[in-house]
Formats: structure tokens, C-alpha cells, sequence
């Protein structure tokens, strides 16, 4: 449940459920790993939910199976392989009562990862924790709407799950600063 929001690197880690546990337990492997011996070029880069597909259409959002994720799982209502998108909480403190996330696309965190590494292999060696994000935070319902092109996505409201927060939205303003780095495409594009 972050302090702040946007959520900036200096943060306190508090992780809510299992996955933001195991984030968390490979950060501090990895600082651990730095602070071992000198010389070593690590960086923990703080994904904010990466969504989208290559130009080309040949790698994305189709995800076989149960998806855990918004856009998979949209995806698969859009195509009709399922029937009904669940939204889960309608009463978190946000404008619509949705959750609210940072969604970046897929093609700028692998910029972002580009831009890390040429840091990385420039620079003394160190240990570098970034966030990347976009810093703007979309709805679930705000995300369904975009998504949608004028379609209807079947959802129904659901309880909230144990484990979320209302809220998660990168402050980008670090790794704009080490990395020259933002994120280029929109929610459409994603």
C-alpha cells in the first residue's frame, strides 16, 4: 500500500501478496550480490504492469490458458473465448472506484532496458534501482473503455481480490534523469 503516489524508488518496500514478495526477495538478492565485492553493474528495474504487442502483431497479448493480467484477459473477452471480463473491486478510493495502474508498453521497456544497459556499460560499476513507468495511472474502467474502440467488453463488477491496492503508478522521473528515458506510446497504442 504505497505512502505515496506517484510511488518513487526510495519507497519502503512492503510487499502485500506472494508476487510482490518474490520482487522483493530478487531485489535484495541483488543488493546483496553488489555489496559482496566491487565491480559488479546491476540494476533493478521496477516494471510498472507492461501490456501490449509488437507492431508486427507476431508477439502480445494472447495469452493460452487462464490469464492473471487486465489485457489478456480482455483480449480473450474481445474474441469471444470468453464471456465476461471480471473487474475486481468497484469501491477502492479512485475516481470511477476501479483500481488504478501504470501500464507501459512492451516496446518502451525494452527501450528502457536498452537505455539501462548502455548506463550500465558506460558508467563505474553500480547498483541501479529504476522505475519504469509512465507515471499516468488509467482505471480498470478507464482501460476497458480504451480498449474497447467503440465495442462493447462485457465486465461485471466483482469483489476486490485479496493481495491488490487501489493504486500503483510509477514516479519515471529517475530513470528520465540516468537513462534519458520515457516512455513513448499511449494506452491506445497499447
Amino acid at each position: 500500500m504505497p505512502e505515496q503516489m506517484p510511488i518513487p524508488e526510495t519507497a519502503p518496500v512492503r510487499p502485500i501478496n506472494p508476487y510482490g514478495h518474490s520482487k522483493a526477495a530478487v531485489e535484495q538478492l541483488l543488493a546483496d550480490i553488489s555489496g559482496s565485492e566491487a565491480g559488479w553493474r546491476i540494476a533493478r528495474l521496477r516494471y510498472f504492469n507492461p501490456v501490449g504487442a509488437h507492431p508486427s502483431g507476431r508477439i502480445g497479448e494472447d495469452t493460452r490458458g487462464f490469464p492473471n493480467n487486465l489485457f489478456p484477459f480482455m483480449s480473450q473477452v474481445a474474441a469471444g473465448r470468453r464471456q465476461c471480463l471480471q473487474v475486481f473491486g468497484s469501491d477502492w478510493p479512485t475516481t470511477n472506484g476501479t483500481g488504478v495502474r501504470d501500464y507501459i508498453h512492451v516496446m518502451d521497456l525494452a527501450e528502457g532496458h536498452r537505455a539501462d544497459l548502455d548506463v550500465l556499460l558506460t558508467e563505474e560499476p553500480q547498483l541501479l534501482t529504476l522505475n519504469l513507468g509512465s507515471g499516468q495511472g488509467y482505471s480498470v474502467l478507464d482501460v476497458v473503455a480504451t480498449f474497447a474502440f467503440g465495442r462493447s467488453i462485457q465486465y461485471e463488477l466483482v469483489a476486490r481480490r485479496p493481495g491488490d491496492a487501489a493504486s500503483a503508478v510509477a514516479d519515471p522521473a529517475l530513470a528520465a534523469q540516468r537513462l534519458s528515458w520515457r516512455t513513448q506510446r499511449c494506452l491506445s497504442e497499447m
